[in-house]
């Protein structure tokens, strides 16, 4: 009981702190790709603990097969007695409840999302291959639109598409940077980064904690490939380019330059630029890799514990008992 009770309390803390030190603070704009995957992190642990909280409750009431070698029995009470919770079968169904409902309803959402994310992306090729013209010089697909609008759909057999409007409006230089900008939302996979934010929030609506971070993964996402376009060409290039696309509307599950709030990432582009620096970035991302793991220490310090306990037959103990005999 008293592991659930800390897991179920780290949740709670990580969930009121995460908004305060990801939003509030600044830092992540001045290295996204560390923020991106701090709230994968971070929302991941309070997944993590819920479901382990669930799943420690449950442990003592594990029914035992018959099968099992006598030796195994005795490590198993042990397991029992260091999980062990008031409330007996009634508080352990409840808990096993508790985790196959967050493991079902996330899996569930995490994979109609990227069900459906996939067949709306193959639809929009299939149309693309019979109205598209390929420009294997810039490595696009040019469709015919008076609305200027670059885009790309990642995933399997990924391509950048851009419209006739968009290639008569840019310069050579801003095209370059757009269709960067493009080629770092594939290479960094960002469709997968958003599929399981967007997920957490579907499966848990109620839930600000996910609001949140799926509205922040894509403000986020679209500067980390700002970032990696500034570093082909310079950020007063980019940030023409955002702004003569700005508006344009693109396809679903699709991912565009135009996307995730323009004018803050404009005047981002046009002020210092002020990137965290590497030691800084390292420890920040061991920082939130530590949060995720710490929910799976906190669980498995009983288990631990009962390797301890003399009524556990370790392999070893049946060497000590030959040397007693002797």
């Amino acid at each position: 009981m008293r592991v659930a009770i800390l897991l179920l309390g780290y949740a709670a803390l990580v969930g009121a702190l995460a908004p305060v030190l990801l939003t509030r603070t600044g830092w992540a704009a001045r290295a996204p790709r560390l923020a991106i995957w701090a709230w994968q992190a971070l929302t991941a642990t309070i997944v993590v603990s819920v479901v382990l909280a669930g799943l420690v409750l449950a442990v003592p009431t594990v029914p035992v097969s018959g099968n099992l070698a006598d030796m195994l029995h005795a490590c198993v009470v042990a397991l029992r007695a260091q999980y062990v919770a008031p409330g007996g079968a009634v508080l352990a169904a409840t808990g096993a409840v508790l985790a196959l409902a967050v493991l079902g309803r996330v899996g569930w959402c995490l994979g109609a999302a990227l069900w459906r994310a996939r067949r709306e992306r193959r639809r929009h090729a299939e149309v693309l291959a019979m109205v598209g013209c390929a420009r294997p010089d810039l490595g696009v697909t040019v469709l015919e639109d008076d609305r200027p609008a670059v885009y790309c759909l990642p995933g399997t057999g990924h391509r950048i598409v851009l419209t006739s409007a968009a290639l008569a409006a840019l310069a050579p230089r801003e095209l370059d940077a757009v269709i960067a900008h493009e080629r770092a939302h594939i290479r960094q996979r960002h469709h997968v980064v958003l599929a399981y934010a967007e997920a957490l929030e579907r499966a848990f609506p109620k839930v600000a904690l996910f609001r949140t971070a799926a509205e922040e993964t894509r403000r986020l996402v679209e500067m980390a490939a700002d970032d990696e376009a500034t570093a082909r060409t310079d950020s007063l290039t980019l940030a023409g380019a955002l702004v003569e696309l700005a508006g344009a509307g693109v396809p679903v599950a699709s991912l565009a330059a135009s996307g995730g709030q323009v004018a803050g990432r404009v005047r981002r582009l046009l002020g210092p630029r002020r990137p965290l620096g590497r030691p800084v970035v390292w420890l920040g991302a061991l920082v939130a890799g530590v949060a995720l793991a710490l929910p799976v220490v906190l669980a498995a310090q009983p288990a631990v514990a009962a390797t301890g306990m003399t009524t556990c037959p370790l392999p070893d103990a049946p060497v000590a008992s030959a040397e007693r005999l002797l």
